[in-house]
């Protein structure tokens, strides 16, 4: 019996993996090392997790997350999992919410994959591991194609009054916000890039906005230039994970179309690939 998990910020999907495709999942708060101590990440499993379980212990534990790309950020993960669910800590692997999109995507075939949720990243991937990374750089000097930097995008453009007026007045009544909050919830506030993020749906509702459409295109294509086309595009197909390139797919064909770049897969969550990949275990 093995326990997978996909995590980011805001929430996390567990699967409990056994014989027989044996399969429970289990949904609690994310749990991001970056911004959660040890004890904080102990007390979300005690109090969410370990009282939906009925299997344990487990044989091995993956857990694929966000913010899990340092050393010592990996380590109070494992440390927080392994004393609420009775596992030895050598049967705890962590990983970056990176290489859960790499293998959920590619499984154990090479590619490349990318990101496209409320940040963005990509990576080139050898069937196993990532063997190359543009970096990202945030969505101040980068993640383009991002729901953060989209919107970033978009809120510059209202207040600089480069769309219409009457999407600007929209945009203020359907949020209910002044230019001054907008500023100070960017500036001054903690999480930037889940607030910005978090106007994503205003893209959707006005899809069919010539201004709007031509942003997240143009933006889909600066993600190609600056990241994609720095892997091995031309021989290998590129694929995508996200709820932003899920939702916003035919823009994104539509860019990589114009660029010449190959899709490949384009799914929301890596679950079920990250099934298929480590279900090889249970053999």
């Amino acid at each position: 019996m093995i326990l997978l998990a996909d995590s980011g910020s805001t929430k996390t999907d567990w699967c409990i993996v056994g014989p027989k495709e044996y399969r429970v999942r289990i949904s609690t708060g994310g749990m991001n090392p970056f911004f959660q101590s040890e004890k904080e990440m102990t007390d979300e499993l005690a109090s969410k997790l370990v009282p939906q379980l009925k299997s344990k212990p487990f044989d091995h534990i993956y857990f694929y997350g966000a913010g899990c790309a340092f050393p010592d950020k990996i380590e109070s993960v494992r440390k927080a999992i392994s004393s609420q669910l009775q596992v030895n800590a050598d049967n705890v692997e962590v990983y970056t919410d990176m290489l859960a999109a790499a293998r959920g995507l590619c499984g154990h075939q090479p590619g490349i994959a990318c990101i496209l949720g409320t940040g963005s990243n990509s990576c080139s991937y050898d069937g196993d591991q990532i063997i190359d990374n543009i970096s990202p750089l945030g969505f101040i000097l980068g993640d383009e194609g991002s729901g953060a930097t989209l919107c970033r995008l978009l809120v510059g453009d209202l207040l600089k009054n480069q769309l219409t007026p009457g999407l600007k007045e929209q945009f203020f009544n359907r949020f209910n916000l002044t230019p001054a909050e907008i500023i100070d919830r960017v500036y001054r506030k903690p999480f930037p890039n889940r607030f910005l993020a978090g106007l994503s749906p205003f893209l959707s509702e006005h899809i069919d906005d010539p201004g709007i459409n031509e942003l997240i295109l143009n933006n889909f294509k600066s993600f190609l230039k600056r990241n994609v086309m720095q892997y091995d595009y031309l021989h290998t197909k590129v694929n995508f994970i996200g709820s932003i390139a899920y939702f916003y797919q035919d823009i994104l064909k539509k860019a990589a179309e114009e660029m010449n770049i190959q899709l490949g897969k384009i799914v929301r969550s890596p679950l079920e690939g990250l099934i298929k990949f480590h279900e090889k275990e249970l053999k």
